[in-house]
C-alpha cells in the first residue's frame, strides 16, 4: 500500500471536520437554545441560540421539578433495563442454541428467524395480537412485540459459531453439560458482541415513541420519547405538564431542553462501549 500523499491527508483531514461539524452544531445548537433565558432568547426573535452570552440552567431546573418529564423519564429508563436485559437474555440463549451443532429443530428455526427479514408484521395486526394478549396500556407492550431482533441473533449465533471447538470438547469430556459450557465457556469469551447487542437493543428501547403511541394511552406511562414529540407538537407543553413552565421560560428553550434530557443518557453509552464494536459486530457479521 502506498503511503498517503499530503493532499490526500488533508482532503481526508478536511472531510472529516466539515462531517465533525455537521453532527455537533445541531446538537450544540440544542444545547445553547436550552441555557437560553427568556430576556436573551426575546432579544434574537425567539430562535435559537448557539452561545448564550448568559447561560442560565433555569429551563433544566423547572422541568425536572416534577411532572410529566421526570416521570417520563424514570419510565423510560426502567422500560430501558429491562426490556434490554430480557432481550439479551433472549438473544444469547437462541444464539447460542442455533449455533451448535446437531440441535434438533435447529435449521427449521433457523429459517423461521431469517424468514422475518422479509416478512415482517403489519401494523394492524401487531396491534390486534397485543390487545388480544391483554397488553394495552401496559409496558409490556413496548418491550415484548420487539423483544427480539432477528439481525442481533443472527451476530450473536455467528460469533459462537466462531469460537474454537476445541474448548467445547474439552469441557465435555470433563463432564460439562451445554448449559454449562454456555455460561463458562461461551458467554465469558462473548462479551465484546454481548455489549455491542445490548447497546442496539439499548437505544431501540429508550429512542422508542411509535409504540408506546399506539397501546399506552395513559399519560402517565409515556416514555421521555413521546413527551418530547408532545413538547415539539404542541408548542412547548406536554399533556400533565405544568403550564408555568411554559409561561415562565421560551418556548424552543423548554423544547431543546427536553430533547438535551432524551439524548444524553443514550450518548453517555456510547464511550464505553465504542471499543468492543469492530471486535463485536464485524467479526460475528464477517464469520456469519
Amino acid at each position: 500500500m502506498e503511503r498517503p500523499t499530503i493532499a490526500g491527508r488533508a482532503l481526508k483531514t478536511a472531510v472529516l471536520t466539515a462531517i465533525v461539524l455537521a453532527v455537533l452544531y445541531p446538537f450544540g445548537l440544542a444545547v445553547g437554545t436550552s441555557l437560553t433565558g427568556r430576556a436573551e432568547s426575546v432579544a434574537n426573535g425567539g430562535g435559537y441560540v448557539l452561545l448564550p452570552a448568559h447561560p442560565t440552567l433555569e429551563a433544566y431546573r423547572l422541568i425536572l421539578s416534577g411532572g410529566a418529564v421526570t416521570r417520563a423519564v424514570l419510565t423510560s429508563v426502567g422500560i430501558t433495563l429491562c426490556g434490554t436485559a430480557l432481550s439479551l437474555l433472549c438473544t444469547v440463549f437462541l444464539g447460542y442454541a442455533l449455533s451448535r451443532r446437531g440441535m434438533l429443530g435447529g435449521r427449521p428455526i433457523l429459517m423461521m428467524v431469517l424468514a422475518t427479514f422479509l416478512f415482517t408484521p403489519g401494523m394492524i395486526p401487531t396491534y390486534l395480537m397485543v390487545k388480544e394478549l391483554g397488553m394495552l396500556n401496559t409496558y409490556q407492550s413496548v418491550i415484548v412485540p420487539v423483544l427480539v431482533n432477528a439481525f442481533n441473533v443472527v451476530v450473536v449465533r455467528a460469533f459462537f459459531q466462531g469460537l474454537p471447538d476445541e474448548l467445547f470438547e474439552a469441557a465435555r469430556m470433563d463432564g460439562a453439560g451445554e448449559w454449562r459450557m454456555m455460561w463458562r465457556i461461551a458467554i465469558p469469551l462473548s462479551k465484546a458482541v454481548i455489549a455491542v447487542v445490548g447497546l442496539f437493543y439499548a437505544v431501540g428501547y429508550w429512542n422508542s415513541w411509535f409504540s408506546a403511541l399506539l397501546y399506552i394511552d395513559d399519560h402517565d406511562k409515556h416514555p421521555i420519547q413521546l413527551v418530547l414529540r408532545q413538547y415539539i407538537f404542541r408548542g412547548g407543553a406536554a399533556q400533565g405538564t405544568d403550564v408555568a413552565i411554559v409561561r415562565d421560560l421560551p418556548t424552543a428553550s423548554v423544547q431543546m431542553a427536553v430533547l438535551v434530557i432524551a439524548l444524553v443518557p443514550i450518548l453517555l453509552a456510547y464511550p464505553f462501549l465504542q471499543k468492543y464494536f469492530t471486535k463485536g459486530v464485524l467479526t460475528g457479521a464477517i464469520k456469519g
